[in-house]
């Protein structure tokens, strides 16, 4: 099926990077209702979309939940406390109270009467053990189980799985369920300790190319591996799943897998230099490998994210330096 742009759809989390970029997706389709609710004061939201009906919701409250979804068909739910490694090995707890969002939101679309419900799980949920080597095996969704995910973050998304999973069986909402793995692009988070693999690399080069250092933190010995999706591959998935009638989980990645060390090559590459590297072993790292085997989406939705790597950091990279010279030359301390 295709969705239907009168519908009033709702972005849960809308005020994040994903959740903006889908929202501003929508609107580009010609979705004529769409609502955008999130936590954070509107001026720190990611994309603010004036066409957007924007709200400050905090959906970790039931009544603020029931608010955002009142009159929605469509609800896509992103609304969650993450960042990259470096947030959610010391984050634990903070990245478990995202329950209280997952439960309300998938209450109130079934009270409010909403149709369908996206959730955005993680590639987290995958067991450690398959992820403990650089040689990874991509991931399939099957192997979600006997269950051991990352601790905190992916046990709460594993759980808001199941959540969504017995919603659709014992009421008539249809859940939609997708494992995001490691998005990045322009209007992410690039500072301040959230940042993922891809931003961080791309504010570090930035950082040694203007203030003439030659020199990039490495977290870890550059050797792990991993597959990076771009946004636009991103919601572009998120959309495509939310329509079909897949019923499982699927992985939403790119099967393009690098070590660090090789991302660093990519963005060196496109300032023409090559930085001298400190690794940093006692560093956040995450698993040894993570990749996405996309068998099973391309058999559901005939599509897959192929968006190259190369491409996306491009843009990425252009932005975020860009972002770095405007707030130098408003005298702030990128």
């Amino acid at each position: 099926m295709a969705l239907d742009t009168s519908a009033p759809v709702l972005v849960a989390g809308g005020g994040g990077f994903i959740g903006g970029a889908l929202a501003a997706e929508l609107l580009k389709r010609g979705f004529s209702d769409v609502r955008v609710a999130d936590v954070k004061p509107v001026d720190r939201w990611y994309q603010v979309h004036d066409a957007a009906d924007n709200r400050v919701l905090d959906l970790s409250e039931k009544a603020d939940a029931y608010e955002a979804a009142e009159g929605r068909q469509y609800i896509f739910n992103l609304a969650a406390d993450m960042g990259g490694m470096g947030f959610i090995e010391n984050n634990k707890a903070a990245c478990m109270l995202s329950v209280l969002p997952t439960t309300f939101m998938l209450m109130a679309a079934r009270d409010q009467g909403a149709e369908r419900l996206f959730y955005a799980s993680s590639a987290c949920v995958y067991p450690g053990e398959r992820q403990d080597s650089p040689e990874i095996v991509a991931l399939r969704e099957a192997e979600a189980y006997p269950a051991d995910p990352e601790d905190g973050y992916g046990w709460e998304k594993l759980f808001g799985e199941r959540m969504a999973r017995h919603f659709s069986e014992d009421y008539a909402l249809k859940s939609r369920i997708a494992r995001y793995h490691n998005v990045y692009g322009p209007y992410g988070t690039w500072d301040g300790g959230r940042e993922k693999a891809p931003a961080a690399i791309c504010r570090k080069v930035a950082d040694a190319v203007l203030s003439g250092t030659g020199r990039i933190e490495i977290w870890g010995d550059g050797q792990q591996t991993r597959s990076f999706m771009y946004i636009d591959d991103c919601v572009e998935g998120t959309l495509r799943l939310t329509a079909s009638d897949v019923e499982e989980p699927l992985n939403i990645g790119s099967s393009e897998l690098v070590t660090i060390n090789q991302l660093v090559d990519i963005v060196e590459g496109f300032e023409g230099v090559t930085l001298e590297r400190d690794y940093k072993l006692d560093a956040p790292q995450g698993v040894r490998g993570r990749n996405s085997d996309n068998a099973l989406i391309q058999e559901k939705l005939g599509w897959e994210p192929s968006i190259p790597l190369r491409e996306g950091m491009r843009k990425t990279y252009d932005w975020i330096k860009q972002q770095m010279l405007e707030k130098r030359g408003a005298g702030v301390s990128a």
